[in-house]
């Protein structure tokens, strides 16, 4: 229920009544989650501003890689044995990331072009996972996952023109979605069940463009 209230309440202060200023910003960074090697993640945020420290709004990112799951790799080969490159094929994963969130900023102004702020956020994880399947490893399947996500950060915004600025920032993300994963061994007729887990949590820095309409 507390997770409810909380994106209830933002999404209600998002959709009150704020000062004129919107801001819409674009951002490209570096984002390195427990799950696999790091990579390049993308994302969108939409702000409405409180007052000049507040603004409140939503964002979306994407984030894909490619990769074998080593732990899936070890857990196959002592349930079923086999050839760890028939194993490393089962566990190959394609992984398209989106963490949908509500976002609360605090601005404190340096100076005259100069602001830092500290990030707040929380929403939903979702990802859409391309995986092999067990009896046919050549062939792929589709699943969906989804899981509570927070996000908390910090970072500097500099001033270019009127109604632009560049900004960086760091930001820690949690999150672990899973799904069970069922297979038979062709072999001895047993079943087992897997759990997937995607730990996303990690760190991410980025660059980005902001523009105020």
């Amino acid at each position: 229920m507390k997770t409810i209230e909380i994106l209830f309440l933002a999404a209600l202060l998002y959709t009150g009544s704020f000062a004129q200023f919107q801001a819409t910003t674009v951002k490209l960074g570096f984002y390195n989650p427990q799950v696999t090697n790091g990579g390049f993640i993308i994302g969108y945020e939409s702000n409405k501003f409180i007052d000049e420290h507040f603004d409140v709004g939503w964002s979306v990112d994407w984030y894909n890689k490619n990769y074998i799951d080593q732990k899936l790799v070890m857990e196959i080969t002592e349930n079923f044995g086999g050839l760890g490159t028939e194993n490393e094929l089962r566990a190959k994963t394609n992984l398209h990331d989106f963490p949908i969130l509500f976002n609360m900023n605090a601005n404190i102004p340096i100076d005259k072009k100069i602001t830092a702020y500290i990030k707040g956020s929380v929403g939903f994880e979702t990802l859409i996972i391309f995986y092999r399947n067990f009896e046919k490893p050549n062939d792929d399947e589709l699943k969906a996952a989804l899981d509570f996500s927070y996000r908390v950060g910090a970072g500097i915004r500099h001033e270019l023109g009127r109604r632009s600025e560049l900004l960086a920032e760091l930001a820690y993300h949690s999150s672990e979605p899973s799904w069970d994963y069922e297979v038979t061994d062709n072999t001895s007729g047993k079943k087992r069940t897997f759990i997937r887990r995607f730990d996303m949590s990690g760190f991410l820095f980025r660059i980005g463009v902001r523009f105020y309409n």
